[in-house]
């Protein structure tokens, strides 16, 4: 055993040189650790002078050190592992704290959006700086008529018989226009650049103005912070008759929040922003404009029931909706027995945004609306300094007709269009109606005279209005039918030229 424990000693006293030479120079102390050759000799030297026992202990020894030297491996790397797991933990850390960072700037900038568009909805908005906010008429203010309207006798619509006297002896504008649709569109683009910042392609300008002469409902859709609410409020800054804005309310259930409703106790008429603004408008030919900010926050079909069917009504003298069932001798001079006839100069235009916290906008809204997309922001050009302009109803409409007579849609384009609801009957069950038919020949003529062209203002139109239906369809039932659409499109029209129809059918296969 003494010659055992004599190679026991010189064998493990490499592993423990080792392990010294290790804290002196880690690089000498791992080539010693694994120094096979000295092993091989020391092992060699007393490979005669062993017995079984003592080979028996040899590779009982050698074990020892392999077990010692992986069980060193094994916490190393375990140690290595921790290391980098928290440092991987803690870059992560730096990562969320920058990402962090980068959110608080995006909000600053959103905040700062919705302030810029918040002030859009205030009178000063277009206002060259330094220039005062324009004086209201006077008596306009009731503590500068010394008077207390809301207590006024037995007048019940105390705002509407101000507005009363604010309008006798006013003499009519002289308007003198002589601009064309082209020239509006243009004038528009830079007032809204020059004066506002606010930018706007041609092609949503056209479908705009086109809007606007196929109907007095334009809705305009799309995300949010895309310029919807401001494109309504620029243009009635252009016509100088800042816009009336309608904050609609989850709670909104009829015309009474919109138009206001007699209060049986202090027989008064609540009289609304909107009802004035309706009121006002008959004493002019000026061009106005009520925005309904967020229409689908509620229910459209609710609260704007009634003014969708008058609107319907070919004669606008039989556009007439009820305020009161009686008549007082006080009453506005506009008001006949208790109802009130609704101005043609007067447009309405609804914004709308499209997510969980609104209600989806029914086929009859839409069909009496002219719906318009926005959903992209315009980057910022330089334009000529425009002013706004005086602009009437009567030349605006009359523009209107003109277009319609001089581009009305084709016989070729009619055909087509037949034809086209012949095929969306059969394939799809749905048909395009008189009333999708009348406001297409209203609104193609207006688009291609503001500079566009026949088949894409049809595109345009057959996109917002009929192929919007499908969206209530099932969609893997019509999905099959869809490629086949696309290449009809191309046949009818020419391969690529009905680029909004094609793309709306696009996104409409892929989310089926």
């Amino acid at each position: 055993m003494n010659t055992f424990f004599r190679f026991f000693y010189e064998f493990i006293s490499i592993f423990f040189d080792g392990i010294r030479k290790l804290f002196e120079g880690i690089v000498g102390g791992i080539a010693k650790i694994f120094d096979i050759g000295e092993y091989k000799k020391i092992l060699e030297s007393y490979t005669d002078s062993f017995g079984v026992i003592e080979w028996v202990f040899v590779v009982i020894t050698i074990l020892l050190l392999v077990i010692i030297l992986l069980g060193a491996i094994f916490l190393l790397s375990v140690r290595l592992r921790k290391y980098l797991r928290l440092r991987k933990q803690k870059l992560n850390q730096d990562d969320l704290l920058d990402e962090i960072g980068n959110l608080n700037k995006k909000v600053r900038q959103l905040m700062k959006e919705k302030d810029e568009l918040m002030a859009m909805k205030v009178s000063q908005l277009g206002l060259k700086p330094g220039e005062e906010e324009e004086q209201k008429p006077e008596g306009e203010n009731p503590e500068e008529t010394g008077e207390d309207l809301e207590n006024a006798g037995n007048v019940r619509f105390p705002k509407l018989v101000r507005i009363d006297e604010q309008m006798k002896g006013v003499k009519p504008r002289n308007y003198n226009n002589n601009f064309t649709l082209e020239e509006l569109i243009d004038n528009f683009r830079c007032f809204a650049a020059s004066q506002l910042h606010l930018y706007y392609n041609d092609s949503l300008l056209r479908a705009f103005f086109g809007g606007l002469a196929c109907s007095k409902l334009i809705i305009l859709q799309g995300i949010s912070g895309t310029g919807k609410t401001s494109l309504a409020y620029a243009w009635g800054k252009f016509v100088k008759h800042t816009s009336c804005i309608a904050s609609v309310q989850p709670s909104w259930r009829d015309k009474t929040e919109l138009l206001g409703f007699f209060n049986e106790f202090t027989k008064k008429f609540n009289e609304s922003n909107v009802l004035e603004e309706l009121y006002v408008s008959r004493f002019d030919d000026d061009v106005h404009t009520i925005i309904l900010d967020e229409m689908n926050i509620a229910r459209v079909e609710y609260y704007f029931a009634e003014m969708l069917s008058v609107l319907e009504v070919p004669n606008r003298n039989e556009w007439v909706i009820e305020l009161v069932t009686t008549t007082w001798p006080d009453d506005p001079q506009l008001l006949d027995h208790g109802k009130l006839r609704l101005p043609g100069n007067l447009w309405y235009i609804g914004t709308i945004n499209n997510d969980d916290s609104t209600f989806m906008v029914t086929d009859k809204v839409y069909d009496r609306a002219m719906p318009i997309d926005i959903n992209e922001k315009i980057d910022p050009f330089a334009c000529r300094d425009q002013e706004a302009m005086d602009i009437n109803s009567s030349y605006l409409e009359q523009l209107f007709g003109e277009a319609q007579e001089k581009y009305a849609v084709s016989e070729k384009g009619i055909n087509i269009i037949n034809k086209l609801d012949d095929y969306v009957i059969q394939h799809f069950r749905i048909a395009f109606g008189n009333r999708i038919m009348k406001q297409l020949k209203a609104f193609v003529p207006v688009y291609v005279a503001c500079g566009g062209d026949e088949v894409s203002g049809i595109d345009y139109f057959l996109a917002k209005k009929v192929l919007r239906k499908f969206e209530q369809l099932n969609l893997l039932l019509i999905r099959d039918e869809i490629d086949g659409f696309i290449k009809y499109l191309n046949k009818e029209f020419g391969n690529g030229n009905m680029k909004e129809c094609i793309e709306f059918l696009e996104r409409l296969k892929k989310s089926a």
